[in-house]
């Protein structure tokens, strides 16, 4: 009973006020970028909805998984705005959660898909050529909303406010119930993020090496794959990868906390954790990069924009149309 005693005396205290300087400016910019981001993607995909491919209902999909989160953030700035004091009631902080979940494993989920079918068209063009259509896409991804939907459901029925008054909107649950919430979290990470990543790597690992060996792999063709393969990598090493580690060591030191022992490491897993949640939510800004190299005439109509932007700015006629630079630059 001492030493436990004196444990809990010497714990380092944890920083909680470092979520709420850090946080919300954080979820203004993403708020920003991705609404402007993902609504110009959304409409370029839509305007071209005659020529949508099968690997471009997944980029639609992506597209909606971030409009769902991105309209919960005005919420979340004024929550940690106001010292985490929840105002909007134990319903809405669940739904909150609930569409953070949906689109950080439904982002997960279409960009595997988008990984696999890139894999198939390369590796195995002509087995699967006239065989994935739209409708197949459209039933792949009712399948992804289904399986995240029910992965996140546990969650909702954990404890996330703790009385009537304004407080808390744990984006876990409160401490009374961490122990047998890291035991749903790490099945969680295993089954929502473990088994897409390597699904993921497999395939790109696999093209790398096919695109490698084959000189008759047209180079636009290679160019977009690797631009593609270096997006995904990107969203999974800074946006998911520490998110998943972190909450888990976090969930954990909580676990210990509650039972009296403490570790040094505690108030620096708390921070990296805080950081790592602004990072995850960073993946709303970066999935229209997906955008440029899943549909071929977004890229052109990117520099039709800049072209004209330029034109503006330097009131120098522009010399060469959108399709002209479309086919200089070989898409």
């Amino acid at each position: 009973f001492s030493e436990d005693r004196m444990n809990k005396t010497s714990c380092i205290r944890v920083n909680f006020d470092f979520e709420h300087r850090f946080l919300p400016p954080v979820y203004i910019l993403v708020f920003i970028i991705g609404l402007l981001a993902n609504g110009w993607g959304l409409k370029s995909l839509l305007q071209n909805w005659k020529k949508l491919k099968s690997i471009n209902v997944f980029v639609l999909n992506l597209g909606l998984a971030d409009f769902l989160y991105l309209l919960t953030l005005p919420f979340l700035v004024v929550y940690y705005f106001m010292k985490s004091k929840w105002i909007f009631g134990d319903a809405f902080c669940k739904i909150t959660r609930f569409c953070f979940n949906l689109n950080l494993y439904g982002s997960i989920g279409f960009l595997t898909c988008i990984s696999v079918y890139r894999y198939l068209a390369i590796v195995h063009p002509v087995r699967v050529m006239g065989r994935i259509t739209v409708t197949h896409s459209v039933g792949i991804s009712v399948m992804v909303w289904f399986l995240v939907s029910v992965q996140s459901l546990p969650d909702m029925f954990y404890r996330k406010t703790f009385g009537n008054k304004p407080g808390k909107c744990y984006d876990t649950t409160h401490k009374r119930y961490v122990d047998d919430y890291i035991k749903y979290s790490l099945g969680w990470t295993f089954t929502g993020f473990c088994i897409p990543l390597l699904i993921t790597l497999g395939c790109y690992g696999h093209v790398i090496v096919v695109l490698c060996r084959t000189n008759t792999t047209h180079k636009v063709l290679k160019q977009r794959c690797l631009k593609l393969l270096f997006t995904v990598i990107l969203l999974f090493s800074v946006c998911y990868i520490p998110y998943h580690v972190l909450k888990i060591f976090n969930l954990w030191s909580r676990v210990l906390e509650k039972q009296n022992i403490c570790r040094e490491w505690s108030n620096g897993v708390y921070i990296a954790h805080q950081i790592s949640r602004g990072l995850v939510c960073l993946n709303s800004a970066l999935n229209p990069l997906v955008y440029l190299h899943g549909n071929e005439d977004i890229p052109a109509q990117l520099r039709q924009l800049l072209q004209q932007a330029r034109q503006m700015f330097s009131c120098v006629p522009v010399s060469q149309t959108a399709d002209e630079i479309q086919q200089e630059l070989g898409f």
